[in-house]
This record gives structure tokens, sequence and C-alpha cells, in this order.
């Protein structure tokens, strides 16, 4: 308490929402002296709502900011959402156990945000959607976030102001329905987190609903931020999982990063156990994304496995979308933008999968920092030996087709005419 005091004392000249006035979470000592967690500060916080939230009545919630080991400033942030059987008591305490939803231990350097949804009811990240619940799905679909949402996101905001959190990375996680919040919270607010994991998702109707994916289209009056790059592992013998290749298939089609792992491991959500089935799973340093950098997003790689969704659920084989692809920002200026592109090695992986030599795919470019591309403005680009000239797309995004890529690295040089 004593560091978050002096964080406290050090930050008046933040920038602060209008009414942080009637909005400031609330120090709670007595109930953060409960929580145990070895070599770590847990700082407990309760408060109320805001109005533009949209709650119907007033509200307490909780949440948890868990530091690292050795307190630093511009430390990343790991956003945790808990499944339906957690509050955030318990979900915090998980993580003292190896195996038990080893999704919600952040690495010891990072702060931890752990927030709660268990005090209220029906206030669920999801907004209670799902396949099976048609009154529900019609209540909280649609583009519009519900309060909950938006309750994260100023908490998550809070906090980054509060804790002096490096903004460019910030990640978020979860596991079960809060693995379908990951989804849906995080796919919508791609100015907040630069990269989201995805832990056998409770259903995908979730962000479905919120990026307005098919059948829906994104209206007009409506501008997504650039997305995060999304990780996410699933099991065909999982309920919660129906419609993955919906969810797949859009990110596919929008130009959004995916990075898809699946196996018949059920509703897991021990690590170990879900690695002896799919050992890719963790594979993806999702945390070493930074919001302040462009990505490259790889679109019908030709060594994707075929998915079991909807007519192979009994598939016992595990599979992969874009297991194997990695980039590197060489460099982005005014006058041209260069990434290196490449395959990870059995030198640098381990696993069970067989890893192409080469793979070919669209590679899309986004999260460009410097580089002016305008929608339907024309580039050049050249790739090894190759070269050629395009046109970005109505958004902006610059796509070039069908490039092989192996474990060498190659650099993916993009200028604008």
């Amino acid at each position: 308490m004593k560091t978050l005091l002096l964080i406290l004392l050090t930050l008046p000249a933040l920038p602060l929402a209008a009414d942080d006035a009637e909005w400031t979470p609330v120090a709670d000592a007595a109930k953060a002296q409960g929580i145990v967690i070895p070599g770590r500060t847990v700082d407990c916080f309760h408060h109320g709502v805001r109005k533009e939230w949209g709650y119907a009545a007033p509200q307490q919630d909780t949440f948890l900011v868990l530091h690292p080991k050795m307190d630093r400033t511009n430390a990343p942030l790991y956003v945790v959402l808990h499944s339906a059987g957690h509050e955030v008591i318990s979900c915090i305490k998980c993580t003292t156990t190896v195996g038990n939803h080893d999704i919600y231990r952040s690495p010891d350097d990072f702060y931890a945000l752990y927030v709660d949804c268990g005090a209220n009811r029906g206030d669920w990240w999801w907004g209670g959607m799902h396949a099976k619940d048609e009154g529900l799905i019609k209540r909280n679909s649609g583009g519009d976030p519900m309060p909950v949402e938006r309750r994260v996101i100023d908490c998550v905001k809070w906090v980054i102001r509060t804790y002096a959190i490096d903004p460019n990375r910030v990640y978020l996680c979860g596991n079960s329905m809060g693995g379908s919040g990951t989804l849906g919270i995080g796919m919508r607010n791609g100015d907040v987190f630069a990269a989201i994991k995805a832990n056998v998702p409770a259903g995908i109707e979730h962000v479905s609903n919120r990026m307005y994916f098919p059948p829906k289209t994104v209206p007009e009056n409506v501008k997504l931020p650039e997305p995060p790059v999304a990780v996410d592992y699933s099991a065909p013998n999982d309920g919660w999982s129906f419609g993955h290749e919906r969810f797949y298939k859009a990110m596919n089609d929008r130009k959004y990063a995916l990075y898809a792992y699946w196996g018949p491991f059920g509703h897991a959500n021990n690590s170990a156990a879900i690695m002896q089935i799919n050992d890719l799973i963790n594979s993806f340093d999702w945390l070493n994304v930074k919001k302040n950098e462009a990505y490259a997003v790889f679109s019908n790689a030709s060594a994707n496995s075929r998915i079991p969704w909807p007519d192979n659920l009994k598939e016992t084989a595990p599979g992969q979308l874009n297991a194997f692809f990695r980039w590197k920002n060489l460099s982005d200026a005014k006058d041209k933008l260069e990434l290196s592109l490449f395959l990870v090695s059995a030198t640098d992986l381990k696993t069970t999968f067989a890893i192409p030599k080469e793979e070919s795919a669209d590679v899309s470019l986004r999260r460009i920092q410097n580089l002016p591309v305008k929608p339907g403005a024309s580039f050049k680009w050249t790739f090894g030996a190759a070269k050629g000239e395009a046109k970005a797309d109505a958004e902006g995004v610059i796509t070039i087709p069908r490039l092989t890529i192996a474990a060498e690295p190659a650099t993916l040089t993009v200028s604008v005419r």
C-alpha cells in the first residue's frame, strides 16, 4: 500500500476523465490483506458506477492490482477476465497453484489487473450470449458494448494512469466466460490492448456481434480501432466452442491477426494437460507484441490444418492456423516500412507438429505508424527477389498476396508511390 500511495501522490498532473471526481476507485486494505501471492503485493479497490456505463441501477464492484515482484515504472499490464465459476478473489488465488487456470497467472515482471463480474447477477463479460439461449442473444446482440464492457475498459485505463503502465504493452486474457469476454472486449478495443489470448472461450457470439462479423457489416458511422493480435485455443469436443468456424473465417476475411490452436482437450484450463494434446498453445510470444509497432497478418495460409468445425467435432488430431509465422519490425518511416518475415524453425520450437520448410500466405500490414497509407492509395513492395505494385483497400489496409515464407528471414519492404 505504501507503494500505491506514493504512486498516487506523484501523479497529480495525469489527465483524468471529466467525471473522475465522481468515480474514483477506493483502496480496500483490509480485503487485500486476505490475499497472499508469494513475493508480490496485491492492492484491492472497490468502486461504484459511472452513468456513461449505462447500468440500470447502482452497484459496487471490486478489482485487484497485482504488483510485479520488483516494482518498476513503465511496466506492462496483464488483464485477466475470470470464468463463470469464479469471482475476482478466487480467480487471483488460482495463480498460486500450477495447473489451476494457468492463463490467470501473469509474468513476474508485469503488473496484473483482475476485474470482477461475480458480484452482480447477470453482469457477465459475454453479455450473456450463447447459441442455445435466444433470449440473451437478442438482449445483448449488436455492436453497442454492454455496461460491463465499458466498466472493464475504464478500470484498465485507470490502472494504466495510476500505476504508470506502458500504454503500448497492455494485454487481455481470460478463460471460458472470460475467454468470450477477451474476444468480445479485446477485439473491439485494439486502441487499448496490444494482444489478447482466449483459453477455451465460451462462445464466439460476443465477438461476432461487437465486431459486426457476417452476416452483419460494419456501419458507415462506426470506426473500429486497429485490432489486437489474437490467440485462441479451443476444443471441438467442447460444446462452448460452437461456431468457431465462423469466427475463424471472419478473422481471416477481415485480415485480422489470429493464431489458433485446437484439439480434443475439452473445456480445459490446465496448460500442461492441454499441451499434451496440442503443444503449440504457448508457442507464440503474444506478450511481446506492442501497440505502437506495425505487425503482419497472415491469411489463407497453405499449411493451415483442416478446421474440424462444424462437421468433424470428433476429430482427434490437433490443429492450427498460422502457428508457424513470425515477423520482426526493421523500420517504420514516412518513406518506407520494412518487416522481416519468417517461419519459426524446429531449432526454436519443439513440437509434435511438422513445421513446413516454406509456407505461402497473403500478408497484410496493420498498425503502421509512419508510412502514410490512404484508402485506395497505390504502393510498391519487394520481398526477396519478388516485387510488385498494388493498392490499399477501402480501409487503407495493405495486402500482398501469396508470399512464400521460409525459415530464412526475408525482408518485406513497402513504399507509397
